[in-house]
């Protein structure tokens, strides 16, 4: 099972048990705002009834039965910036539930998504056997749904995504969060009571940490978050670079190999370090690399059968090591989001065995927080998981979040 499908399949049952356990708020209207700032526009892709959502939830009487609502499903565009400053649009998905006539108002989760293999894998496309579909089921169990797109997708697609870029992917978040939160008040509706929880897993769950402490650190009046979890997410970029270039042990999959040069790729492009592919890696890999590199899909030609750490070419890693690899080294230390104080409850899952991103990410992370006086972080190791086996427990841990911190 793909891990777009694992994501389905495990957060549907969990999901129902929140929306139960869950309170609701009092569904007051919202004050008068500012002319939109963030907000384009909010295009109504798809309403769907309560029987149609059971029916595109699958075959299995389980799943058909849980769902509560029908729902409206958005393509939100809005303004951002890209991470050389230019103003930009972008866009993410938000789903809302047909609730009855009076109801009270309901919380609204911000799912970040993970690795996307394709395009039309974006939350806003609203296709079959993505992210949109689970945030069609959050919506449809009685939450506000919403996921970002984030650079390089949906009607940003023609840029380069800023893969586990922390300023790239928190930026375009935030934006996306507060056009929503413009949305709400211009249509002057009780819907979403202000509550807000934060979740993502793998880059969603790096995107996520990302996320929060630039709120916390940037814009704390403007949201209520009440808790966030983060599953697997490379944390510690410093420490996690320097055990790809020199970990011998370990083959990973070529896939995984894959996206380890995609991140060095990402940051070559935006810190303007601008070197050649040769730069980094021995023939004949370098020259399986084209010019430009937006989308994991510009590397198919790539092909790392070997550890990771045979491709770099020996002046790279010897650079890296004594420290002499200044541009490197900095740009990968700007993106660490391991140790800082957060004052939001921060629950995070990672297995032990991950395979893709090593499991001392959270567990520096956690270690580090502590040290700074945190008291709201949560670590919980998952025993022998791998990165796509610690899916189900993370879900059922944001379900414990969500009642948790009601």
């Amino acid at each position: 099972m793909n891990k777009q499908r694992l994501f389905f399949h495990t957060w549907l049952p969990m999901l129902v048990m929140a929306c139960y356990l869950m309170a609701c708020g009092d569904g007051n209207d919202p004050k008068p705002t500012e002319p939109d700032q963030h907000l384009v526009q909010a295009e109504t892709v798809k309403t769907l009834t309560k029987e149609e959502v059971a029916k595109a939830v699958g075959s299995n009487p389980v799943y058909q039965a849980m769902v509560r609502y029908g729902v409206t499903a958005y393509r939100i565009t809005y303004k951002t910036k890209d991470t050389d400053g230019k103003e930009i649009q972008a866009s993410g998905a938000l789903v809302i539930p047909t609730l009855g006539q009076g109801a009270s108002g309901i919380p609204m989760i911000s799912y970040q998504h993970g690795t996307l293999s394709s395009e039309s894998q974006a939350p806003s496309n609203f296709g079959s056997g993505t992210d949109s579909q689970l945030t069609t089921l959050m919506a449809s169990l009685g939450y506000v749904a919403v996921a970002p797109d984030y650079i390089g997708y949906g009607v940003s697609k023609e840029l380069a995504h800023t893969y586990e870029h922390r300023q790239g992917l928190s930026q375009a978040s935030l934006d996306f969060l507060r056009a929503v939160k413009e949305y709400f008040a211009k249509n002057n509706t009780g819907i979403w009571d202000k509550r807000l929880y934060l979740t993502g897993y793998s880059e969603g769950g790096y995107a996520t940490m990302s996320l929060l402490k630039k709120i916390e650190e940037e814009a704390g009046s403007e949201f209520n978050i009440r808790a966030v979890s983060a599953g697997s997410g490379a944390y510690n970029k410093t420490a996690f670079m320097k055990s790809i270039i020199n970990e011998t042990t370990t083959t990973k999959t070529v896939g995984y190999n894959r996206l380890y040069a995609w991140v060095l790729l990402t940051y070559n492009r935006i810190y303007g370090l601008n070197r050649p592919a040769s730069y980094y890696f021995k023939e004949p890999y370098a020259s399986q690399i084209p010019a430009t590199v937006k989308h994991v899909s510009d590397l198919g030609q790539l092909t790392i059968s070997t550890n990771i750490t045979n491709t770099f070419t020996d002046s790279f890693k010897k650079a890296v090591n004594d420290g002499t690899e200044t541009g490197f080294l900095n740009a990968v230390k700007d993106n660490d989001v391991y140790d800082w104080k957060p004052k939001t409850p921060l629950w995070l899952y990672h297995g032990t065995a991950d395979d893709l991103v090593p499991f001392f990410n959270s567990q520096s992370a956690a270690e580090a927080m502590a040290g700074r006086g945190a008291t709201t972080v949560r670590l919980f190791p998952i025993p022998n998981a791998n990165h796509e086996g610690g899916v189900s427990i993370y879900a059922a841990g944001t379900v414990s979040m969500l009642s948790t911190y009601p």
